[in-house]
C-alpha cells in the first residue's frame, strides 16, 4: 500500500514539473513574441516620422534627391519586413539613410533652426532611443528562452510546448562597430 502511495506522489511531481515546464516555456515565448512586437512598433513610429522629416528636409535642400530617395526607399523596406533578420536588415537600413538625410541637414543653417525640424528631429531622436530599449528587451527575453530550451528539463518539453529557439536581434552596421575618433579643437 505504501508502495502505491509513494509511485503516485512520484507521478504527481513529474506532471506537475511536466505542466509547470510547459507553461514556462509557453510564457517565454509568448514573451519573445512580445517583444518583437514592440520592435515593430517603435520601428513603425520611426516610419510614421519620416514622411514629415524629409518633406522638412525638402524645402530647404530640394536637390538633395538622392538622400531623399534613400530614405524613402528604406522607410519602404522597413515597414514591408517580417522576419527577424528582415527587419533587422531594414532597420539598419533606415538607420543609414536617416543618418545622410540629418548630414544633409548640416549644411543648411536655416534649416537646423527651424522650429519644425528641431522637434522632428527630438522625436526621431527619442524614437531611437525606444528602438535601442526595445532590442535590448527582445534579446533579453531571447536569451532567457533559448536558455530555459537549453537547459534540462526545459529541453525535454519544448517540443511538447511547440516552442524552439529564437534568432537574436543583430544589425549588421559596420559604422556602429567602428571606434568614433574623438577631436579637440
Amino acid at each position: 500500500m505504501n508502495t502505491i502511495w509513494v509511485l503516485a506522489i512520484i507521478v504527481a511531481l513529474v506532471v506537475l514539473l511536466g505542466v509547470g515546464q510547459y507553461n514556462r516555456l509557453v510564457r517565454l515565448n509568448v514573451r519573445v513574441s512580445e517583444a518583437f512586437s514592440q520592435i515593430g512598433v517603435q520601428l513603425q513610429r520611426r516610419a510614421d516620422l519620416i514622411p514629415n522629416l524629409v518633406e522638412t528636409v525638402k524645402g530647404y535642400a530640394s536637390h538633395e534627391t538622392a538622400t531623399f530617395e534613400k530614405v524613402v526607399a528604406a522607410r519602404a523596406a522597413a515597414t514591408s519586413a517580417q522576419s527577424v533578420h528582415d527587419v533587422a536588415v531594414a532597420d539598419g537600413q533606415m538607420t543609414q539613410a536617416l543618418r545622410g538625410l540629418l548630414a544633409v541637414s548640416e549644411a543648411y543653417p536655416d534649416l537646423k533652426a527651424s522650429s519644425n525640424f528641431i522637434a522632428l528631429q527630438e522625436e526621431l531622436s527619442s524614437t531611437e532611443n525606444k528602438i535601442g530599449f526595445s532590442r535590448q528587451y527582445y534579446n533579453d527575453n531571447v536569451r532567457t528562452l533559448n536558455e530555459a530550451i537549453a537547459a534540462i528539463p526545459g529541453k525535454f518539453f519544448a517540443g511538447i510546448a511547440n516552442v524552439a529557439a529564437r534568432d537574436f536581434y543583430e544589425m549588421d552596421d559596420q559604422a556602429k562597430r567602428e571606434v568614433p575618433k574623438v577631436e579637440f579643437n
